[in-house]
């Protein structure tokens, strides 16, 4: 149920949220930019928002199109965890989630040409008690350098998840709900 008046832009390169808009809209083409991710904001539902939006201003839209960027972060007692760069920082990115909860965060930049909406999202989830074998296996066996907090829940990281509170597609980086209701609010603006 979305205009089919206004041509949908994904700013995302993520084969999740490409699978993930598809629930909502089979018709939107895809643009990236690549952009240097560093932010001034200091919470995590700024810095998420700051980066979607920086992420926005750097792909060209046209008239009749509206732009989708998104950015996702895992925190947990203040510290954040972006994609890890090795195999070590991935490793002690997973063992300091074990047998805790974080919460991920995902920021939303919707852009047109007339007008633009940033918002954000937040779960948490809580990880069982994961031993040294179990982290070394995921990490051997699955990319986890392209996903904040080093896993993603929808493959083998599944069985690391005691419990989710929130939008389960927004720990994917696309929080579906909100975004299908923001972008219906901003079509009917349009």
């Amino acid at each position: 149920m979305i205009d089919s008046k206004v041509e949908i832009v994904l700013g995302s390169s993520s084969p999740r949220r490409q699978e993930l808009l598809k629930l909502i809209t089979k018709n939107f083409t895809i643009r990236t930019a690549n952009i240097d991710e560093t932010y001034n904001s200091t919470t995590p539902s700024e810095i998420v928002q700051e980066i979607s939006y920086k992420k926005s201003k750097n792909i060209e839209i046209s008239v009749g199109e509206l732009l989708i960027t998104a950015d996702t972060i895992v925190t947990l007692d203040g510290k954040i965890f972006g994609k890890p760069h090795n195999y070590n920082e991935a490793f002690h990115m997973l063992k300091t989630l074990s047998n805790k909860t974080h919460c991920v965060y995902t920021g939303i930049t919707l852009r047109s040409m007339e007008k633009f909406s940033s918002f954000y999202e937040v779960s948490k989830v809580t990880f069982y008690k994961l031993d040294e074998e179990v982290i070394n296996f995921y990490i051997s066996n699955n990319n986890v350098y392209d996903k904040a907090g080093a896993y993603a829940i929808q493959d083998f990281a599944a069985v690391f998840v005691k419990k989710i509170e929130g939008d389960y597609y927004n720990i994917m980086g696309l929080p579906l709900a909100k975004l299908y209701w923001q972008l219906r609010q901003m079509f009917a603006t349009l």
